[in-house]
């Protein structure tokens, strides 16, 4: 199984419900989080840095500047990291971000992967 943490608002690049981490990004930039807020998601952002590879690709086609729409999968395995994003929601909830946590066997059309995540486009059927 497969696990992502999404918002109702849409990104504007994939057309698909946001993700936690922008949706923190966004947060932090409206200036309306506690010093001890911006402290949590700093930490959490650079445990992720240190934990968590940047995916080498994120788009269905090779070309060199396509448009990156696949989407972000935790594996079901990656316990450490699941935990921390729903840290991540615990903060933004507190600002009336709600989140909501998607499970699936089946991401789509796999970009890449590694042992914690895998960036998929997504089949028709895939919720997102």
């Amino acid at each position: 199984m497969y696990v992502r943490f999404v918002i109702a608002k849409r990104d504007a690049q994939s057309g698909r419900r946001q993700g936690l981490f922008y949706a923190a990004y966004e947060a932090a930039d409206l200036g309306t989080l506690s010093a001890d807020e911006l402290t949590a998601l700093d930490e959490i952002h650079e445990w992720f840095a240190k934990n968590l590879s940047e995916p080498t690709r994120a788009s269905w086609s090779a070309r060199p500047h396509a448009k990156g729409q696949a989407l972000s999968w935790f594996r079901e395995s990656a316990v450490a990291h699941i935990s921390k994003m729903r840290a991540l929601q615990s903060v933004l909830k507190e600002h009336g971000v709600f989140a909501e946590v998607l499970r699936t066997a089946r991401p789509g059309y796999v970009v890449y992967e590694d042992d914690h995540q895998v960036l998929a486009y997504p089949f028709a059927d895939t919720p997102t």
